[in-house]
């Protein structure tokens, strides 16, 4: 014995999926602290903390790369302080 099928609603001819708008900026008329904290949640603004270099890191990348790794891995660090005004 066959076990019956649901029914399945057809969708109309015109039918058309909406538009979904992803919009991940801070609009200008946002309260001063709202945007603060979403610059701090960004990486960005008075909270953000330097980027410091890991022990651990400079270990292993010396254990695996013969020290090619840490010339490569202090300057991304160094780099992404710069970027960002931390000394």
């Amino acid at each position: 014995m066959t076990t019956p099928r649901p029914h399945i609603p057809q969708q109309p001819s015109s039918y058309v999926p909406p538009n979904i708008v992803i919009s991940n900026t801070v609009a200008p008329s946002v309260s001063a602290s709202s945007s603060a904290a979403a610059a701090a949640v960004g990486g960005y603004g008075p909270l953000m903390r330097k980027r410091r270099q890991s022990f651990w890191a400079h270990f292993w990348l010396a254990i695996f790369t013969a020290g090619m790794g840490n010339v490569v891995y202090a300057w991304w660090i160094s780099r992404w302080n710069d970027k960002r005004g931390l000394y």
